[in-house]
């Protein structure tokens, strides 16, 4: 397999390092703007270069965010190259482009980085998907938001410092609203329902809340009744139809969620006949990422191609009803106060995050 790698960044690097040691890779040529010098390895500033090369047979693209990645993945494909990615965002956004796409010319096309990292999960999902219907996945994956709040939890500290903790260690970007409104969450269930149940979601019905407006007080009112507050993602089958959305929510301290620690993430799948599954370790950083970039390589020697066919066009139901603590101004039914805060009575999820876009100061999370 000879590769044009996109973006020599933390994961591109982590990729070439990993491929240098196989035999049965090489990556040929990297797509960098800045000067960089390599033993065995071209580098590129012009897409061109890789596309238009006929002895380069895969592109991985680690770049990140969605232009230029969207357009040079395309290019790509319609090169008649596989393609390998780890951006999650690019793969949900343009997922009902890019499959039919590399369908179409007969190319694979994996992304198994793009949700958990190093963690295996969506290749997983594919394993599972093949002898059983899935009923839910989701759980933490983010490992910014689950690093803030459990270092409020913890040490009962405020969320801005906890914040600069987490820039400083290189967990949280200079602008981390990707992380901390849920966005990258929201990428990655959105990607893992579409896998799990074999359709394509309709990513404007899916709502996301983030962690931005979490208060040290907020921490000790979950503390004083036994709960934890994490950013958990939720995607299931509701009947005929599914539930899809993204907010804090509040679990027992007990429950293997409210463990999991640091930067980590806990995704979990429950299936017809396997029950729940859960899956924990790294969600970011250059080694793990580049681990499952490279394990997508391998799968492509091999032959596979995408994880699940490409599927009907659904809106998520949000209908569904939870009950939620609330600090902010709720003027809705209350089941009990809570200092400043309160808990509610049961109110739909799709009601709730309609009410969280009026009042944006506001700190909502459900109670599990």
């Amino acid at each position: 397999m000879n590769i044009g790698l996109l973006g020599f960044g933390v994961v591109g690097r982590g990729v070439y390092e990993i491929t240098t040691s196989r035999d049965d890779m090489q990556v040929k040529k990297v797509l960098c703007l800045e000067d960089i010098n390599l033993p065995d390895a071209e580098s590129v500033k012009d897409i061109k270069c890789i596309v238009e090369d006929p002895s380069i047979d895969t592109v991985v693209e680690a770049m990140g965010g969605l232009h230029p990645a969207y357009e040079f993945v395309r290019a790509a494909i319609e090169a008649g190259k596989n393609v390998v990615t780890s951006n999650k965002a690019l793969v949900c956004t343009f997922y009902d482009e890019l499959l039919p796409l590399a369908k179409e010319k007969g190319v694979s096309f994996r992304s198994t980085a793009a949700v958990g990292g190093g963690i295996g999960w969506l290749s997983e999902l594919e394993r599972s998907r093949r002898v059983q219907k899935i009923l839910e996945v989701g759980g933490i994956m983010n490992g910014t938001c689950n690093y803030i709040l459990d270092n409020m939890t913890r040490f009962g500290l405020d969320y801005a410092e906890v914040l600069k903790q987490a820039q400083k260690l290189g967990y949280a970007e200079a602008n981390p609203s990707t992380d901390v409104d849920g966005i990258d969450t929201w990428h990655k269930v959105i990607l893992s329902s579409n896998i799990a149940f074999g359709v394509t979601v309709d990513k404007q019905s899916v709502p996301v809340a983030g962690i931005r407006n979490i208060q040290a007080q907020d921490v000790e009112n979950f503390k004083a009744h036994g709960l934890v507050c994490k950013l958990i993602s939720t995607g299931k089958r509701n009947g005929e139809g599914y539930s899809i959305y993204v907010h804090p929510t509040l679990v027992k301290e007990g429950d293997l969620e409210a463990a999991v620690p640091m930067n980590y993430n806990l995704i979990t799948f429950v299936g017809e006949t396997s029950d729940r599954m859960s899956f924990y370790g790294q969600g970011a950083g250059r080694y793990p990422t580049a681990y499952n970039v490279v394990q997508d390589l391998v799968d492509v020697l091999e032959g596979k191609g995408f994880y699940a066919p490409y599927g009907e066009k659904v809106s998520a139901d949000n209908s569904v009803e939870l009950t939620w603590y609330v600090r902010g101004n709720w003027t809705g039914a209350v089941a009990e106060n809570w200092g400043e805060a309160v808990v509610t009575k049961a109110v739909s999820v799709s009601d709730m995050h309609a009410w969280i876009k009026e009042n944006p100061d506001a700190f909502v999370a459900a109670i599990r």
